[in-house]
């Protein structure tokens, strides 16, 4: 522990002296000669930037030995220009074309590199590829990802499953980080609720998938970076906005924002009701988020969010494929005399913190603080918690030349302490009864990552790192009404520690090829170690693997045809797994997890688009073809229960082919339709492989129009449908459930209509 604050303490404290150049210039479309308003101008290798105003003009500070800057524009060919050696004003003519890959910034593995320069499996979503759908929810977007399944098991109960993740989470994420503007999503149970958050707060989406130990810690299913949306800049405006749609959908929205060069700042408010596809399944939530940027000097950036939550929502409960089939909208008669449901109230509070010291040195610095407090009725007991957590990341970055190789050193830490008080007591019909079980749980948990980046000769370019990782529980038994035992119980895994190396070739602005291995570790969480049955398991093992991953990326036709193509074995050991029991009163059940040997998990992901039109001042705008395709080869090895050997068994939960496709179309005036299709192959539920989840192949779509009203106004009139054939399916299945009641149906036929209205107060 005290490392880590001592490392924190010294990147507060740490200064050298800089030096600066300046340089300005206009950016402007290359056809037309029309300025670009809001261009971004970044500095190669620092998190430096700024944007075009009105007239398309930028200037800029760039610290002395910086090589080149990055100019992007959504619908216009990234740009990559070598700074002059003396100053002069700078013209540059961007080019409209399909967003290739090469041109994608990521700030995945913390290397602020184009995608065709990253060494490793990333999925990216921006604002346009979130609202291609209703803004309801995320589950469809994230399910155009090759290699990622955001799954729903009941209205507003979410999993998502990164390469066969999701055998540990049989509800929430788990085994899956997650960051919110660079300040790690958690919860004291180390169960990240995904559904607190909107879609319509999130403006952008990284997903690495497999290990990333070197700089995200401990981890074997992936890691999700989210971006919050953000205001335009030069804009000050308000937005409001209101979508009704099937099943009793209602939903709300208002927003103020307002972006200068100094700062930036948006308040957005969501409030969203359904009364649910089926019985025992309505919703109610409502979000308030709080976010900006403040740029005391061009050297530094301060950047925060509150994310407040509050959601209610009921539980329906498995079906067994006799039910299903005879009526996929009844709920479990169980769950309904039980009135099983969750509320919960949380609120996430992130300060970052990002300095340009000089043109060697950098630090970004973030902490925050959960809260949380959470209530279950549920078919086994009343779940009540009161959840707290707080923590800090920080990451010193040196940039410099060894010789003719450009290089990049970062090293951090990130550290985390939460508190959970945990009671647990008879359910009367959805209010607690007599306490059976009052824990206080203490989770402490750190690593130190550290990664080297060099641009070696031949354009390869090689990255090294590694993260040593610890972890404690402390189990404070205050009440057991079950065996009367009072205790305290700990929980410490040895420092693990998980390296990574990955190599790019790039031959070309057209072409690159990269390859990696890494390895992953994860340590069981709180809810996992100890399970709702008032057990304590403390026998449980952590998961380590490793991973091999090799890939290809590039454009043809003129960057037209946009492909990306990757392969990976990963081969996990100690495999946590999930399944339910029966537990407390007539029928009641429990889920409890124990380690299932070992699995091989090998798989091809790929995602092709090929715009046939893409050109912003013709009558058709966009014309784009997308697909994205995962193959899974997912198996368990040296695994037995009891008396049963899953040997050779598919991995449970996870479909062997999964193919997405689409057709993006919109027009100058302002018309838009995006259509989107999927196609899951059958799903194994339980680990004997004795029962299957049917495939189902579903469509749906969006359309509407965005216009710009006289000087002020802006709005986006649409409509969409989805499950568009009513087609039969269960999406989020209860797997290893007991009684056999896997299926959770998926919602039939259902349409929404919205229309979103901006007011421009003041606009570049």
């Amino acid at each position: 522990m005290k490392q880590y604050l001592f490392y924190i303490l010294f990147s507060f404290i740490f200064y050298s002296a800089t030096a600066q150049q300046s340089i300005s210039g206009k950016v402007q479309d290359k056809n037309s000669g029309k300025p670009l308003v809001g261009a971004s101008i970044t500095v190669s290798a620092t998190q430096l930037g700024t944007v075009t105003d009105e007239s398309g003009r930028f200037s800029l500070e760039v610290p002395t030995g910086s090589d080149s800057i990055y100019v992007s524009m959504v619908g216009y060919k990234f740009s990559r220009l070598a700074l002059p050696k003396k100053s002069r004003d700078l013209t540059i003519a961007l080019a409209t074309e399909n967003q290739a890959l090469r041109e994608v910034v990521v700030t995945g593995y913390e290397t602020n590199r184009p995608l065709a320069e990253t060494a490793g499996a990333i999925g990216l979503l921006n604002a346009r590829d979130i609202n291609r759908f209703s803004p309801a929810t995320l589950v469809p977007a994230l399910n155009t990802l090759p290699g990622v399944r955001m799954e729903e098991r009941a209205t507003g109960s979410y999993r998502i499953s990164i390469r066969g993740s999701s055998l540990r989470a049989p509800f929430g994420v788990r085994n899956v980080k997650m960051y919110l503007n660079e300040v790690p999503l958690i919860e004291a149970n180390s169960t990240i609720p995904v559904n607190l958050l909107d879609a319509s707060t999130i403006g952008r989406i990284e997903v690495i998938k497999g290990p990333a130990g070197s700089v995200y810690g401990a981890g074997t299913g992936g890691t999700i970076l989210l971006e919050t949306a953000r205001p335009k800049a030069g804009e000050t405006s308000v937005d409001v906005g209101s979508l009704t749609g099937s099943f009793g959908l209602r939903r709300y929205s208002a927003a103020v924002s307002s972006a200068t060069e100094k700062s930036g700042i948006l308040v957005r408010y969501e409030k969203q009701k359904l009364e649910g596809y089926r019985a025992q399944s309505a919703m109610d939530r409502d979000v308030l988020l709080l976010s900006g940027q403040l740029f005391p000097s061009n050297k530094q950036v301060l950047s925060f969010h509150t994310y407040y939550s509050n959601l209610f929502y009921e539980l329906p409960g498995g079906l067994t494929r006799a039910q299903y089939e005879a009526n996929p909208r009844q709920a479990r008669d169980l769950n309904v005399t039980n009135n099983s449901h969750i509320k919960l109230d949380a609120i996430n509070i992130g300060i970052g913190h990002q300095y340009q010291f000089n043109e060697n040195w950098s630090n970004t610095t973030s902490i925050f603080g959960v809260f949380s407090f959470f209530n279950n009725p549920f078919t086994a007991d009343y779940e009540r918690n009161t959840n707290q957590a707080y923590g800090g990341r920080t990451k010193t970055t040196y940039t410099t030349n060894l010789g003719n190789i450009a290089s990049r050193f970062t090293l951090g830490a990130e550290l985390s302490r939460s508190f959970t008080n945990s009671r647990r007591y008879q359910n009367n019909q959805g209010l607690p009864g007599r306490l059976n079980l009052d824990d206080e749980i203490v989770r402490q948990q750190g690593f130190i990552f550290a990664q080297a980046e060099a641009d070696l000769p031949g354009n390869f370019i090689a990255t090294l790192g590694a993260s040593v990782n610890s972890l404690r529980y402390e189990l404070n038994r205050l009440t057991d009404a079950v065996t009367s035992n009072i205790a305290i119980r700990n929980y410490n895994l040895d420092p693990q520690i998980s390296p990574r190396v990955g190599l790019v070739k790039v031959f070309s602005p057209q072409v690159s090829a990269h390859a990696s291995i890494s390895t992953g570790y994860s340590a069981p969480t709180d809810a996992e170690v100890r399970p709702s049955n008032a057990g304590f398991n403390a026998g449980l093992k952590p998961e380590n693997g490793i991973n091999y991953e090799t890939g290809v990326r590039g454009n043809l036709f003129s960057q037209k045809l946009v492909y990306d193509l990757v392969a990976f074995q990963f081969n996990l050991k100690e495999t946590i797994v999930s399944r339910t029991i029966p537990f407390g009163n007539a029928g009641g059940t429990t889920t409890v997890f124990n380690n299932a040997g070992n699995t091989s998990q090998k798989g091809i992901e790929t995602a092709l688009s090929y715009a046939f039109i893409q050109a912003p001042l013709q009558t058709v705008s966009l014309l784009k073809l997308w697909s994205a395709y995962t193959y899974s080869h997912f198996r368990f090895l040296n695994y037995k229960q009891n008396d049963q050997d899953f040997s050779g068994n598919r991995l449970t939960g996870t479909p062997n082919h999964v193919l997405t496709a689409g057709l993006d179309a919109e027009s100058r005036h302002g018309l838009y339709l995006n259509v989107t299709s999927n196609y899951t192959s059958e799903v194994p539920l339980n680990d004997a492989n004795t029962f299957y989840a049917d495939p189902f192949f579903i469509i749906g779509a969006r359309g509407g129009i965005r216009k710009q009203l006289w000087q002020q106004w802006q709005t986006d009139l649409y409509a969409g449908i989805d499950n568009a054939f009513d087609k039969r399916y269960s999406l989020g299945n209860d797997l290893n459930a007991f009684g056999n009641r896997f299926f959770q149906a998926a919602p039939g036929r259902n349409l929404f209509f919205g229309l979103q209205l901006k007011y421009l107060i003041k606009a570049k």
